[in-house]
């Protein structure tokens, strides 16, 4: 019954439902509304296809041209990506000033902040869609970052606490 391709198990819920449709647009190059919902089906989601584009609609998801070509499903804010470059010197800007300290510990990663900043850069740690990251729990001044293993957790607190390092370093 354990899936190894998809760790989570939802909800069925309307927000699970639109949450799956967004990760299936991330993670993957959908061309039409029927591959969509088969892919929601071997997830287990159920879904008319009037239901589907009212979801697609709601998540702002347009048909676009990709470079190669191909016409597929986006999300309105992955319509015009950054480049994983310029993505990762965003984040360098906004975490630089915030990451006061990063620590692995089995498949965790802790980040401190100052008072207040927890949950901000943990919603900055949530859009990146990051493969390895099962979710984030922000505090006060504190994120837990949930990793899939320990491995992954250790190579994410290494590239957290370089991405945190590179903006400060600029500015010195």
């Amino acid at each position: 019954m354990a899936d190894n391709k998809t760790p989570l198990q939802r909800p069925a819920s309307r927000a699970a439902r639109l949450s799956a449709i967004e990760e299936m647009l991330v993670h993957h190059i959908v061309t039409s509304q029927s591959q969509l919902s088969s892919m929601l089906s071997d997830e287990g989601i159920e879904v008319t296809q009037a239901t589907l584009s009212r979801d697609l609609e709601e998540i702002n998801a347009t048909k676009t041209r990709l470079e190669d070509g191909t016409v597929a499903y986006v999300l309105a804010s992955n319509a015009k990506a950054a480049t994983p470059k310029s993505a990762q010197q965003q984040m360098s800007r906004i975490l630089s000033g915030l990451v006061t300290s990063v620590a692995a510990a089995r498949n965790l990663v802790v980040v401190h902040t100052p008072s207040g900043a927890a949950q901000y850069v943990a919603s900055v740690m949530d859009r990146q869609s990051l493969d390895d990251v099962l979710g984030t729990i922000a505090g006060d001044d504190t994120v837990l970052i949930i990793c899939k293993d320990d491995e992954r957790a250790a190579s994410r607190a290494s590239w957290l606490l370089e991405i945190a390092s590179t903006s400060q370093q600029a500015g010195d």
